[in-house]
């Protein structure tokens, strides 16, 4: 059961969820390209490098698993939810960071998008409150519909 399922308050019912965007993963995967291409490239070099080469190409190969493991994590542990009382956001998998915030007290939301998050489908949105404002939510998927789900109370 997801985190936002098991804080669900009698008669709150979830309007809209969203979730980051696959992009966060593009770090992971160039590196690992990367690797691949020295590793290649490695096979033209003389005997006395071929050795460098293919250590070279295990350490980028070895950052770039990592990499995309700890955005699948990332990805799999952050949580986005519009309900029909409250706008919810939980990320972390051992430990947890949660907000939390009436819908009746959201004052505005910025959505940023650069123009391959206009064309890939992602951005950036900022929730203000009365009084107070909420942490950018980076690399979420269909921002400007996560923002039609919190505005049309």
């Amino acid at each position: 059961m997801s985190y936002i399922d098991s804080v669900l308050q009698p008669g709150e019912v979830v309007v809209g969820r969203t979730r980051l965007h696959w992009n966060i993963y593009l770090g992971g995967v160039s590196l690992l390209v990367l690797a691949v291409i020295v590793f290649i490239a490695g096979t033209d070099v003389d005997v006395q490098l071929r050795l460098f080469v293919d250590i070279a190409a295990a350490l980028l190969g070895l950052a770039a698993l990592w990499r995309i493991l700890a955005a699948w994590i990332r990805r799999h542990s952050t949580e986005l939810a519009v309900t029909n009382r409250r706008v919810i956001h939980k990320e972390g998998l051992l430990s947890r960071k949660t907000q939390e915030m009436n819908r009746e007290k959201v004052e505005s939301i910025d959505v940023e998008q650069s123009l391959a998050g206009r064309i890939f489908g992602y951005g950036t949105i900022l929730v203000r409150g009365v009084g107070s404002s909420w942490e950018p939510f980076r690399d979420i998927a269909d921002p400007l519909a996560f923002r039609s789900h919190i505005t049309a109370g």
